[in-house]
C-alpha cells in the first residue's frame, strides 16, 4: 500500500500527455495515484508556413514566448531579440534550448505580471513578436500597443480537443464512481472548458463537487462562476512541486490533519 501525505488520493491530471510526466511522478512520489487524462492536444504548425510568416514581419526587438510549447516550436524565430517569458516552465524551456531569458515576471505567472516588468514599460517604437498558439488572450498585445509598440503574432502550434476513446472514458467513470478520483488539476481556462466538454455526463456533474487545484487565478474565478459551491484551490505556481503542495494542503484539510 502506498505511503505518503497523498496515500489513498486519486488525482486527475489534465495536462497534455507529453507535459504531464513531471506532475504525475510528483503525485506518485507523495503516495497519490495519478490518472492521466489529457484534455488538450498540441500540434505544431507547418514549419514552412511559420518561416514565411516570420519573414513577413519586422525584425523584433523583443520576443515574448507564451508557453513552453511556443518555445519548442518557435525558438529559432527570435532573431537576436531580447527574450521574454510568462513563467518558469517557459523560462526553463528557453534555457534548455541554450538561450538566455532577458525578461521574466518577478512574481506571478501571467500576462499581467509580465506587463509589470520594467523592460516592457518604455516600448514606444519597438517591434515585439509574441510567439504563441493559434489563439490566446489579447491582453499582452493590446497593452503593448497602447504603450506605443508594434506587435506581431507568430502562431507556431494549435491546441486541439483530443479524441478520447470510449474505453478510457469508461475507466475514468469507473474510478470516479468508486471514489478513486479525489482531486482535479487544471492549468488553464481552456483546459477546464475542454474537460467539461469531454467528460461523460455523470463525471462532468462531479466537477461541481470535486476539489480542483490550479495555478491560475483565472481558472479559480471561472470554476467559481460555473460552480459557486465548489472549492477550487490556488497553487503557488504551475510547477509540479507547487501543484503537489497545494494538493497535499487540500487533502490535509479534508482529512482533518495538519499539512
Amino acid at each position: 500500500m502506498a505511503e505518503g501525505p497523498l496515500a489513498g488520493t486519486g488525482v486527475l491530471v489534465t495536462r497534455p500527455r507529453t507535459q504531464a510526466t513531471e506532475l504525475v511522478e510528483a503525485i506518485e512520489q507523495q503516495g497519490g495515484q495519478a490518472f492521466c487524462f489529457p484534455v488538450m492536444e498540441i500540434v505544431g504548425n507547418e514549419p514552412r508556413v511559420i518561416r514565411e510568416n516570420a519573414a513577413a514581419q519586422a525584425t523584433p526587438d523583443i520576443v515574448i514566448f507564451i508557453s513552453r510549447n511556443a518555445v519548442e516550436h518557435g525558438i529559432r524565430y527570435t532573431e537576436g531579440a531580447l527574450i521574454a517569458v510568462i513563467g518558469p516552465a517557459t523560462a526553463g524551456a528557453v534555457q534548455a534550448a541554450g538561450r538566455v531569458v532577458d525578461i521574466e515576471p518577478s512574481g506571478g505567472y501571467d500576462s499581467e505580471h509580465l506587463l509589470a516588468e520594467a523592460q516592457l514599460q518604455e516600448v514606444s517604437g519597438k517591434h515585439i513578436r509574441i510567439i504563441r498558439g493559434s489563439q490566446g488572450r489579447e491582453l499582452l498585445a493590446e497593452a503593448l500597443r497602447a504603450r506605443g509598440a508594434t506587435v506581431d503574432y507568430l502562431s507556431v502550434y494549435e491546441r486541439r480537443l483530443p479524441d478520447v476513446d470510449l474505453d478510457t472514458l469508461a475507466e475514468l467513470e469507473r474510478r470516479w464512481r468508486k471514489g478513486a478520483i479525489n482531486v482535479i488539476t487544471v492549468m488553464s481556462v481552456e483546459s477546464l472548458s475542454n474537460l467539461i466538454r469531454i467528460l461523460p455526463e455523470w463525471c462532468a456533474a462531479q466537477v461541481a463537487t470535486t476539489p480542483l487545484v490550479t495555478p491560475s487565478g483565472r481558472v479559480l474565478k471561472e470554476t467559481l462562476d460555473r460552480y459557486p459551491a465548489s472549492r477550487p484551490a490556488l497553487a503557488a505556481g504551475p510547477g509540479a512541486d507547487d501543484m503537489v503542495q497545494a494538493i497535499i494542503a487540500l487533502h490535509s484539510t479534508d482529512s482533518g490533519t495538519a499539512p
